[in-house]
Formats: structure tokens, sequence, C-alpha cells
């Protein structure tokens, strides 16, 4: 009897086992290595793996994991016939030694689920899995006060139609700790005020949750109410700021705008003439036309030639003299002639023929492999770095291993040869090859990234036409916010997200709505970018002084003022020279450049109108140039150091400029102007604009009790105070 009632339980508990659904090794296995550590680069998804047992970073690769888990090591690792017994479950109990110490109790969910899969055979991945489609937080925009906490619930939705509570299984992080913080199981704890956000991570697809805690100070509501907005750009600012309860700042003065906007636009200083007239104008339209005028001055050219010079990395030690000449007109051609952004673009990415008659082939001689290329691309165009899923699929974006090589595929088949003229390469698209993904041994079919239309392996026709097509195309977002965050991050000192180029779904732009409106206005406008430069410089959020009140002063990223920063190496540079007129003469570095005849440029030239960056110049070496080298922003820098300081200080160029004969201080003393008059010339010259009354009695008094052969040191020194003080070296 009892043998019999045995036996009709064991085959009860065996059809419930079979009618029981079998964990997933995509779907529930490799979540759970991943959320418990097992799969990060500090254990076993390291590159060598730790202990002899490797799994892929993040569980990318479900097939080698798999294979890992269940074959290596002779397949010690499972034990099929009793699957609390295996290795792989009684290490991550600790029921054996285990360096990585406990990752789950026994019987919980995660040791459950694995041993329900051992127990079926531990199957492998397979062809018809339900796929993970989106994933959905569900607090996308908390509101709240220091010290509150709110739980996240989150939600997977797969290609089968069903959807998952994932929160157990997701992995969370907090972008800004002193905002909020998040723990394990994704619950919020709010610490301070500002913005931030919390990111939770689920096969490989990511989820945001914005996080506001307005200031706490008392702001009064006629600290709003007076502000009218131009445009979106004042209406979205104000927005935020209102929700964030932090007041702005007053309107910049005439002196303090004219400076800015000349500095930020053209990389130069106003002449004291274009000053004077600029503060005798009554008119209430002067800023505008101002601004009109600006963006048709030849400068603006020389400014942002150099600028997306510096993104497209014109450079004599990669190019040869003629090659890199080619390069820089091309670009300069476009600036002047105010191309689109997206037509620019296009042009560049589709270049075929002589890199000496088409400057834009030299793009690909400098990026002369297929993975360089889909890399250099991602970061120029789209603000997103996909080099990490080169080797995996990338920890903290979207971007999978396979999209990587399908992305470099599309420039697998772009060849050069030699060209009839010395130093000529001529660049064209071939008709067969492939670039090989490394974990399957095959070619990716060739695919822009996100987008759902592959390029035929059979088809001829370039491959680069599909890419550019795509990548300019008015609904992608990317290409839109890559551009507009630089332009951006010009007039601001700083992008709407910060890198400017690192647009990840983890790094969410300060003013989202702003962000999108700007977008929006781009692709209204043609991809003009001047139409932008207009209603940015226009908006009362550019125009805002850089004088905060006590309740904005901690407020660097939301438009509550306009926040001071040191100018660039070239324009530094230009503006000491502008502001003696004494010119600086450019040394080809030829310990880097490329063969050529003359060892530096003509006499006149500015460092904004230098081609290439290969210049033998200590000033802008220490004030952080960029060496256009790699695609980054990062290769500039603003930030300060001791050789700056001392350069300033006692450095031959400030110096040498100042003491050059017939330079700006001769002029002026050879004037005969009255002190007070050379006083005033000095300060429009350099800070554009008059001296205060103190200012103007104390260098009128020591001019006028120099001695006569002193008079000129006099005026060098009152000229070094001015250009060696933060007013000078800060835009503000």
């Amino acid at each position: 009897m009892r043998s019999s009632l045995f036996t009709f339980l064991f085959i009860l508990s065996a059809v419930a086992s079979a009618s029981a659904e079998v964990p997933s090794f995509r779907n529930t296995i490799q979540p759970i290595l991943t959320r418990y550590g097992c799969a990060m680069g500090a254990c076993h998804g390291a590159a060598a793996g730790q202990g002899g047992f490797r799994l892929s970073l993040r569980g990318f690769d479900d097939e080698g994991d798999w294979l890992s888990i269940t074959r290596s090591a002779k397949g010690r690792r499972l034990t099929l016939e009793d699957p609390a017994r295996s290795l792989f479950l009684l290490k991550a109990v600790k029921a054996v030694p285990h360096k990585g110490d406990k990752r789950f109790e026994a019987n919980s969910p995660e040791y459950k689920a694995i041993v329900d899969w051992i127990a079926a055979g531990a199957p492998g991945p397979k062809a018809d899995d339900a796929r993970i489609t989106s994933l959905e937080v569900s607090h996308p925009h908390v509101v709240s006060k220091p010290g509150q906490t709110v739980q996240l619930k989150v939600t997977a939705k797969f290609s089968d139609g069903h959807t998952e509570d994932v929160t157990r299984w997701s992995k969370y992080v907090a972008t800004n700790a002193s905002v909020a913080t998040v723990d394990d199981n994704g619950l919020i704890k709010t610490t301070g005020s500002g913005e931030g956000t919390v990111s939770a991570w689920y096969l490989s697809r990511l989820a945001i949750s914005t996080v506001t805690i307005p200031n706490a100070v008392q702001v009064q509501p006629a600290s709003f109410a007076a502000l009218k907005p131009r445009n979106f750009v004042d209406e979205h600012t104000l927005t935020k700021l209102r929700e964030l309860n932090i007041p702005p700042s007053a309107r910049a003065d005439d002196h303090e705008f004219i400076r800015r906007v000349f500095v930020d636009t053209l990389g130069i200083l106003p002449t004291a003439e274009e000053a004077r007239a600029f503060f005798a104008d009554t008119a209430p339209d002067k800023r505008d036309r101002l601004i009109d005028a600006l963006l048709k001055r030849p400068e603006f050219v020389d400014y942002w030639a150099h600028r997306w010079s510096d993104l497209l990395l014109v450079n004599g030690d990669k190019l040869m003299p003629a090659s890199m000449w080619s390069y820089y007109n091309w670009i300069r051609r476009h600036v002047a002639a105010n191309t689109p952004w997206d037509a620019m673009v296009r042009d560049l990415l589709t270049a075929t023929g002589s890199t000496l008659e088409n400057g834009a082939g030299n793009f690909f001689i400098l990026n002369d492999e297929p993975t360089k290329c889909a890399e250099t691309v991602s970061v120029a165009f789209m603000g997103t770095s996909i080099g990490c899923a080169k080797c995996h699929n990338h920890p903290l974006e979207k971007w999978t291993h396979e999209q990587y090589f399908a992305f470099a595929n599309l420039f697998a088949r772009v060849r050069t040869k030699n060209g009839a003229q010395a130093d000529e390469r001529v660049l064209f698209s071939d008709t067969q090859g492939d670039i090989v993904t490394p974990l399957t041994g095959k070619p990716q079919e060739p695919r822009p990234l996100d987008s759902v239309t592959a390029v035929s392996m059979t088809s001829t026709e370039d491959r680069r036409i599909t890419l550019a097509k795509w990548l300019t195309g008015a609904d992608n977002k990317l290409f839109q916010r890559a551009i507009v965050n630089r332009v951006w991050a010009n007039f601001f000192g700083s992008g709407l997200v910060e890198p400017v180029d690192d647009l990840r779904v983890t790094n969410p732009a300060s003013n989202e709505p702003l962000f999108a409106a700007a977008c929006d206005h781009l692709v209204q406008q043609k991809f003009n970018l001047k139409a932008l430069m207009r209603t940015i410089l226009q908006s009362e959020t550019y125009q805002r002084s850089s004088v905060t009140v006590p309740e904005n002063i901690n407020d660097l990223r939301y438009g509550s003022h306009y926040v001071p920063r040191r100018l660039k190496a070239e324009v530094l540079l230009d503006t000491i020279s502008q502001a003696t007129a004494a010119p600086t003469t450019f040394k080809i570095d030829r310990r880097n450049a490329n063969r050529g005849t003359a060892d530096s440029y003509p006499m006149g030239f500015r460092a904004l109108q230098l081609p290439d960056s290969n210049i033998a110049s200590y000033f802008l070496k220490s004030f952080g140039r960029a060496d256009r080298v790699a695609t980054c922003e990062c290769e500039r820098t603003n930030e300060p150091s001791m050789a700056q300081a001392l350069h300033i200080a006692n450095g031959d160029t400030m110096n040498a400029k100042l003491s050059e004969k017939n330079n700006r201080l001769d002029v002026l003393l050879a004037s005969k102007q009255p002190d007070e008059k050379v006083v005033e010339e000095a300060y429009l010259l350099t800070l554009t604009r008059p001296p205060s009354m103190k200012e103007k009695q104390k260098a009128t008094e020591l001019l006028a009790t120099a001695k006569p052969e002193e008079r000129r040191v006099t005026l060098e020194d009152l000229f070094w105070s001015l250009m060696s003080s933060k007013e000078f070296l800060f835009n503000h």
C-alpha cells in the first residue's frame, strides 16, 4: 500500500515538475549572474575570469557562458542528478570556500531558479527564446524632499508579449549621490537638493528615473514674475528653475554682454571703437543687430573652422601638408557657405576620389580601419562611444557586441590607392570585403545602430550611402542631440549633457525638455547651425549676468546665471596679441609634423586661423589646446595649472608682446592723449569696459607721477595687471 502511494506521489511530482516552466538560461540565469556580481569585471566577467572560471561581462555571450558553466572543467560545476550538490551553487551560497564570498542565500528565489534549471538538465539558450524589448521603471520622475524614500519597480517586456517584474534582478546606479542614493533592491533615498538620476539595468536594457529635489530656500515670487521669455530656450529654462526653486540673476550689462558674445562667437575681443559705439547705441534692438552682424563676419569662419577641425582631427602629424590643407579648406568652405550640418556630414561620410581635390576623403585616411571609423563616427556625430562593445556588450549603454560589428561592417569596403600626384590618395568603395565578428567568426550583416533595416551582404552599392542617409535623417535623435550639445557647450561652457560627447541613456540632460526643443528647432531650421546659434544668443538665458545671488551660487547647469570660464588656449593667445597689437609667429613642430618646406606660418596668422595642431607653442600646450589625436572633448582642457600661472606671471609670451617695439603701448604713448584717456583706452582694449572712478584715479596717478623714461614701463605694468586679471582671462 505504502509502495503504491509512494509511486503515485512520485509520478504526480514528476508530472507537476515537467509541467512547470523550465527557467530560461538567457532570461533567468544570466540576469542572476549579473545581478549578484558573478559576471562583472571584478569577478568571473573579467577578461581572464577568476579561479579558472570565465564568464562574459554582464552576460553578453549566452552560448559561451552556457558552455563555460556546463562543459568546461569537464562539467564538474554541475551535478544534474542532485542539483543542490552542484559546485555552481555550493560556491554561490558559500557552502564550500569561495573567494567571491556568499552571493545569495540557500532557498532564495535565485537559488531555487538555478536548482530548477539544473534539475531540468541545464538547457542552453534557444533561438526561439523571448527577447527583451523594453524596460520601464514605476517612477520615471521623482519630485521629493531630502530624507524621503521611493521604491522603484522595474518591469521588462518581452518579444512574446509577456511582462515580468524584474526589480529583484536589476542592477541600480545613482549618478549624483548628493541628491539621491539607491540600494541593491531599487530603494531610492533622497539626500539633498538638486537633480540626479537612478538607472536600472537588466538584460542590456536601461531605464532611468530622474530625481528632483527643489532648493529649500525661500524664493520671492517676484524673482520669476518679472522675467519675459524671448524664445523656447527661456521658457524651458525658467520652468526648470521654478521646479528647482532657483532664482535667476539679472540681465548682463552692455559691457559684459558685448565682450561675452564676441569671445563666444568669434574668439576675439571687440575693438575700443566697437565697444564705444555699442555703449552709445540706445536702440532696444541693438543686441540683436550685433548678433546678426557677428554671424556674418569673417572671424566667425575662422572660429568655427577651427572648432570643427578639432572635431575632425585635422592634424599634420597624420596627414601630408597638401592633404592637411585640403582637409582644412574643405571644412572652411562649408563653414563660410553655412552648409547645413546634415549636408556637411553626408558629404564627409560619402567622400570619394582624390584626397587633394576632395579634402573630406582625408577623414578616411585618418580613420583607416573599419572599427576605427565606426568609433569615430559614433563619437563625432552621435555623441556616444561604442568602443566598449568591441569586446562585449556595452556595460553603460544599450549597444551590443553584435551591433558594434554590424555598424563597423558599413565601412569594411572603403579602400584607398595611390594617386597620380605625390602624397595623393584616391578613395573608393569596393564591391566586396567584410569585417569578421571575433565571437562568431562570421561577418555581421551591415546595419546602422538602432536601424531596423540592414544592408544586403550581396549589394555592391556603397554602404556609406545607407549610413549617411540614416545618420542625418530627421528622425535620428542622437545625430541632432550631438550637434546641439556641442553648440550649446560653446556658448555656455558646458553642454546640456556633460561630458559633451557622452550622450548615454544613463547620462541624461540637465534640462531634457529644453534639449528636445532645441533639436526640434534645428530640424525645423533644416540643420542651419547659424539659426540655432542666433536663437541661443538672443535668449535671456544667455544674456544673464555672471554675477550670482546667494540662492543660485551653486548652480552650474541650469542657466540661472552665466558661468564664467577661462578662455581657451587659442582665444587667449589671440586676445593677448590683439590687446597689445603684437602678432604671434607660429612655428611648425618639426618633431611631429610630416615633411614640408615652410618652418612657420606667415606673420599675421592668428591661432584660430591655424589649420594644424602641430605648432611649437609652449603657451598653447600649457593652456590645454587639443592635440587632435582622438575624437574626444577631453583632449581640450580648461583645468588650471601651475605652469599657466607662472606663464602669465613671468612667461615670455605676454612680457615679450608688452615690450615689443611699435606695439599698442607705443601707439598710445605717441598719441599724446591725456593720461586718463590712455587709461580708459587700456581698459576698453582688455576688459571691454571703462574703468571705475577709483581705477581711473589710481592708474592715472601712476602714469602722471612716472618719470618720462619710466612712462612706458608703467604703462606695461598697467596692461600686464589688466591682462593677468581674472576679468581678462575668463569670459563672464
